[in-house]
């Protein structure tokens, strides 16, 4: 059952309550659930992958990117201003139609009213905890400055060693079965890496230089998932690293990229989901990732893979395990 909360937010901007909560207690994917159960498996897959979802816009954008929006591997031979910037507008206008279009239907156009909205603080302004004292403004500059950069250099980096033959490229004609298991498989990777990297840049020195730039946000828009540090965009974005060591395909790297900055946008949307006219359309939010920044000391990973559980930080969104969070920071201090 939704539960949708009784109160919003106070006014002095502090959530008394959630506005919305997805249906509790928040589940794991049945991937690594045992015994395993074929048939819950495969229909997790199917949710993902032949139904509308961030997964599958990604892997249209790449395709798209690649046949028509991508410099020639050819050209890629030597570091050059051209080939590099054709890149980086290419990313920068994906991120302004992603995160920009999600934020003005939602937070401008108000276009779904509080629907669906896990938390109806407003962005804040004003605020000399953001560069430009603007929330807003803030996550736009460090997604667009320094997040698009990274991705552009990632990118570049690995299209240099594809046209030196540094790395080899599969073809897709030859190898049909590794490309589709590569895609099914890689949010598990995916996963794993991102809730190894947020871990770290937990630690206290890493925090303080790098990460608690994005923690800034307790409340989130779309602008937010990719508002980080140079650093932080360093690490989260180490994941395309995998194809160094594994067969791959210059459309491997530019959706592991893409995926990384959309699915950072639509993760931290700050509504469930997207409906059109009173239809749903696709699940955006991500609920489980904001009681990471609600709470701050949990859900490090995502729900494709239990590094949470394993590791001890899993919240589920109930009441419970706030209460036992608390229990454990209280316990932190006295010790």
């Amino acid at each position: 059952m939704i539960v949708a909360a009784t109160e919003t937010v106070s006014s002095a901007g502090k959530a008394a309550e959630w506005n919305w909560r997805s249906p509790m207690p928040i589940t794991y994917s049945p991937l690594f659930s045992w015994p395993l159960k074929p048939l819950l498996i495969l229909r997790w897959f199917a949710a993902h992958w032949f139904a509308l979802s961030s997964k599958t816009v990604v892997l249209a954008f790449a395709i798209i990117s690649w046949l028509y929006l991508q410099p020639a591997v050819e050209r890629c031979v030597t570091f050059e201003l051209d080939w590099i910037a054709q890149i980086y507008a290419r990313n920068l206008g994906l991120m302004a139609l992603v995160a920009g279009g999600l934020h003005l239907y939602f937070y401008s156009f108000r276009k779904q009213g509080a629907e669906s909205q896990f938390d109806c603080r407003a962005m804040e302004t004003d605020s000399p905890r953001f560069t430009f004292d603007n929330q807003v403004w803030d996550n736009m500059f460090w997604t667009c400055v320094s997040g698009v950069t990274v991705w552009t250099a990632y990118e570049s980096l690995f299209m240099w060693a594809f046209a030196n033959h540094i790395v080899a490229t599969l073809d897709w004609r030859e190898n049909g079965v590794w490309f589709v298991l590569f895609f099914v498989l890689h949010p598990v990777w995916n996963g794993a890496h991102f809730y190894v990297v947020h871990r770290a840049l937990h630690w206290p020195p890493l925090y303080k230089a790098a990460h608690a730039l994005h923690h800034r946000n307790s409340n989130i828009g779309p602008w937010t998932g990719l508002s980080m540090h140079p650093i932080e965009h360093i690490m989260y974005m180490s994941s395309v690293l995998l194809l160094l060591v594994v067969p791959a395909h210059p459309i491997f790297v530019l959706f592991m990229l893409q995926y990384l900055a959309v699915s950072a946008a639509t993760s931290h949307t700050g509504f469930e989901k997207l409906r059109v006219a009173g239809t749903r359309v696709m699940s955006l939010g991500d609920y489980f990732h904001q009681l990471h920044h609600r709470h701050f000391e949990c859900n490090y990973g995502t729900l494709e893979i239990q590094c949470d559980a394993w590791g001890g930080s899993f919240h589920d969104g109930t009441g419970e395990a706030t209460k036992r969070l608390r229990e454990s920071r209280h316990k932190g201090f006295t010790d």
